[in-house]
């Protein structure tokens, strides 16, 4: 199978990248699976395009088979790479087209629906604030106003952390253990 990572933090040093980027590769590769990797700040994605970049991001997109795409949360938002990476890549046309149903109504059909995605997001703040407060904006702007546009319903997977500049080492650890049974069951399924 042909999967697709997709990291979204600047600093190489941040649990993104030295934990769940390197738990999500290091597990597909010891189980032999193909994996094509996209580092929106080491490719220093251009906020206001850069049309060679995005074909070529939309050509790994078109032969992965699995996503997996990593961010940390910043003012309730996905990185600014990341969200411009949603706004250059999956548009429409390419990603989903709207299908009307009035005059002033449609609905999104996606086109990636053949794509399965799984979605980490780590937060400095502690999960009950968020999930109460805030009814878990992050995530449902994420699954709903992004991914069920361009993968459809029900085709996609968002796991949080929460606290992580704040929790233990072995917390952190336990965090790791979710992702390699995540991507395991991924690549147990076949699809």
């Amino acid at each position: 199978m042909n999967n697709l990572i997709i990291i979204a933090h600047p600093d190489k040093q941040s649990f993104c990248h030295n934990g769940i980027f390197k738990t999500v590769y290091n597990t597909l590769i010891d189980h032999k699976e193909n994996v094509d990797t996209i580092d929106l700040y080491e490719d220093k994605f251009n906020v206001f395009g850069d049309d060679q970049k995005v074909n070529f991001y939309r050509e790994l997109i078109a032969k992965t088979n699995r996503i997996y795409i990593i961010s940390p949360v910043w003012w309730f938002r996905c990185t600014p790479l990341l969200e411009s990476f949603f706004d250059q890549v999956l548009i429409p046309g390419y990603a989903y087209k709207f299908i009307p149903i009035t005059k002033t109504f449609a609905y999104p059909k996606p086109f990636l629906t053949d794509k399965k995605v799984r979605t980490y997001l780590t937060h400095g703040a502690p999960a009950l604030p968020v999930l109460t407060l805030y009814v878990n904006s992050v995530k449902l702007r994420l699954v709903m106003g992004v991914y069920s546009f361009v993968f459809g319903w029900f085709k996609t997977r968002t796991r949080q952390f929460w606290s992580v500049p704040f929790v233990s080492d072995e917390t952190r650890k336990k965090f790791l253990l979710k992702v390699v049974k995540d991507v395991e069951y991924d690549i147990a399924r076949k699809k």
